[in-house]
């Protein structure tokens, strides 16, 4: 028997029992991993791109001012005689809504017009656009206010025309002021209707357009009457027996106890002149 060693063992003995084999893997030692052809390697994050990862925080809504809040603030600055200011305009709008927002609607949508809305005084306000200030050459001037006899007789012509200066007085129960008639003549809101038909021939005196239009009035006939007049407080206690309210009426034509006024009164200014056609 030959002594030589074995190729396989590298010795002159049989193989060792406890020799790992080299045909089975040793699952102590990680196999290599190899990349699958068929899977793309993850690339770089592109620093360009929004991570979709991280959701955004979420802003709310921003609010849009519907017609109807538009509208009710536009009516608002219109009827106001003061400046209108966010606080006041948002005691009426509804809870949810923005008065910054309406007004700043409402500025747009009034931006290039002959009447925009401006600041002024801590609000807002409708004012003539600047541009046409100086092609606006009429001076709108206005009125001062009237005492209380100057209203109290502009009430009984309003409701007793046509009526004289004497049946003033009467329904009154005083003597009125010697310029009380003529401040209502300035004002434009009474106008002589002709002359009574009585001793001196007495001056009586209705009511213009002008005052139809400064109290917003179609006609005098929507003046109040009396159960309107004690809803609004202005009469308290108890009335005389038979107190009424007369149903007032402009009717320009003259009454059966009226003349219409001469040559001289209208010479005087105390109604227009006819018109008059040339030749």
């Amino acid at each position: 028997m030959s002594d030589e060693p074995n190729p396989s063992t590298g010795s002159g003995r049989g193989p060792d029992p406890h020799a790992p084999d080299p045909c089975v893997p040793d699952p102590a030692v990680p196999e290599p991993s190899v990349p699958d052809a068929d899977v793309p390697a993850p690339s770089a994050p592109d620093p360009s791109l929004p991570d979709t990862d991280v959701p955004e925080p979420s802003t709310p809504d921003a609010y849009a001012p519907d017609e109807d809040a538009l509208r009710l603030a536009e009516a608002l600055v219109f009827a106001s005689a003061a400046p209108v200011t966010a606080r006041a305009l948002s005691q009426l709008l509804p809870e949810n809504a923005d008065a910054d927002a309406v007004i700043a609607a409402l500025r747009a949508r009034y931006a290039g017009r002959g009447v925009e809305l401006a600041e002024a005084g801590g609000g807002v306000m409708f004012r003539t656009a600047e541009d046409l200030a100086p092609r606006l050459r009429k001076v709108v001037q206005i009125p001062r206010r009237l005492p209380r006899v100057a209203m109290e007789t502009l009430a009984i012509i309003a409701y007793h025309q046509p009526v004289t200066r004497a049946e003033i007085e009467e329904i009154r129960g005083v003597s009125a002021a010697k310029g009380t008639v003529d401040v209502l003549l300035e004002t434009g809101w009474i106008r002589p209707r002709g002359r009574r038909k009585a001793p001196g021939r007495p001056l009586t005196y209705g009511t213009t357009a002008e005052f139809l239009s400064h109290f917003g009035l179609e006609a005098v006939g929507d003046l109040p009457g009396l159960d309107e007049l004690k809803g609004s407080g202005l009469f308290d206690g108890t009335l005389p027996a038979g107190f009424s309210v007369p149903e007032p009426s402009d009717d320009p034509a003259l009454r059966d106890n009226e003349e219409p006024l001469e040559q001289g009164d209208l010479d005087l200014g105390l109604a227009p002149r006819p018109d008059t056609t040339e030749e």
